[in-house]
C-alpha cells in the first residue's frame, strides 16, 4: 500500500519504510473517510490474508486518482485518511484472527488455563496502533502480553538469511548449483 501510495515521494515519509510511513500518516488521518471490508469474513478460522484488502485499497486509490485528476506516483490529497483506514482494517483483521486463535487454544487445552501469554513480534509488532489493539485483546482475556521493543521488531529478512547460513554450514537442503535458476525482484 505504501508503494502504491508513492509514500517515498511524500515529504514526511521519504526516508521511512512502508509500514512506518503508513503508521506515521495514519496518526493524523481520519480512518472513517474510507471504509475497507475486512478480509476473509466468510472464513471462520485463524488464517490471515491481506491480498483482498490490497485489491480493495488499490481500487480506491485508482478511483481517487481519477477524481483528483492525478497520475499514479503523485500524492493524493487524502493519503493520510487512506493510511489510517488501511492501518485500522489491518489491525482489526489481526486482532480478530488472533482472538480466534486464543479461543481455539483455550478450548483445545493447548494453553494453560492461567498465565497464558500472547507474544507479538516481527515487523508488524513495531506498529503501535496494532500493538495497542493486541494489548487490549490480551488484557480483556487475562493473557500476559509480551512484545519486544521496536528496534527488535524488524523484518524477518535477517532471520531468513541467518537460517540459510546455518543450513549451508550443516549441508541441509541447500542447492549447490544455481544453474538454471532465475531471480526476479518485485
Amino acid at each position: 500500500v505504501a508503494r502504491r501510495l508513492s509514500l517515498r515521494s511524500h515529504p514526511e515519509c521519504h526516508s521511512m519504510a512502508g509500514g512506518k510511513a503508513i503508521e506515521h500518516l495514519a496518526q493524523t488521518g481520519n480512518r472513517q473517510q474510507h471504509t475497507f471490508r475486512l478480509p476473509m469474513q466468510r472464513y471462520r478460522n485463524c488464517d490471515f490474508s491481506f491480498s483482498g484488502l490490497q485489491n480493495l485499497v488499490n481500487k480506491a486509490i485508482i478511483q481517487k486518482e481519477k477524481e483528483e485528476g492525478i497520475q499514479e506516483g503523485e500524492i493524493l490529497s487524502c493519503v493520510k485518511d487512506i493510511a489510517a483506514a488501511v492501518q485500522h482494517t489491518v489491525a482489526v483483521h489481526i486482532i480478530q484472527r488472533t482472538y480466534r486463535a486464543m479461543l481455539f487454544c483455550i478450548k483445545n487445552s493447548i494453553l494453560p488455563s492461567k498465565n497464558a501469554t500472547l507474544v507479538v513480534s516481527g515487523g508488524v509488532a513495531s506498529n503501535e496502533y496494532i500493538q495497542k489493539g493486541l494489548q487490549t485483546l490480551a488484557d480483556a482475556n487475562d493473557f500476559a502480553f509480551l512484545c519486544p521493543p521496536p528496534r527488535l521488531c524488524t523484518d524477518n529478512g535477517v532471520m531468513i538469511a541467518w537460517n540459510g547460513i546455518e543450513r549451508l554450514r550443516a549441508g541441509l537442503g541447500v542447492l549447490h548449483s544455481t544453474d538454471g535458476l532465475r531471480y526476479e525482484p518485485k
